[in-house]
């Protein structure tokens, strides 16, 4: 009988060489970098990679810098959610 082929994933392009843990380090890169995002200007989920740090949207055709890998940090993520509470405080 055959063999049948290993399901290894986005990290097969890697082989061996790098070992488990940081296989798994590029895997949440890897995934993180091909992901598509939503567009912070027409709210389609269509904000591709297009360099290092930099999204592309086609249709809109806007550009925003970002993080190397992802399009929010975690900071910056605090930081929004902090300023839309202290917002609605001020608003009551």
């Amino acid at each position: 009988m055959a063999k049948c082929n290993k399901k290894v994933g986005i990290i097969g392009n890697y082989g061996a060489c790098c070992g488990t843990s940081l296989g798994k380090m590029v895997k949440k890169i890897d995934i993180s970098q091909y992901a598509k995002y939503t567009c912070s200007f027409c709210g389609k989920t269509k904000m591709k990679r297009q360099a290092v740090g930099i999204l592309h949207r086609g249709s809109c055709m806007k550009m925003v810098a970002c993080c190397a890998w992802t399009y929010y940090t975690n900071s910056a993520i605090a930081v929004k959610s902090a300023i839309r509470r202290l917002k609605e405080l001020k608003d009551q």
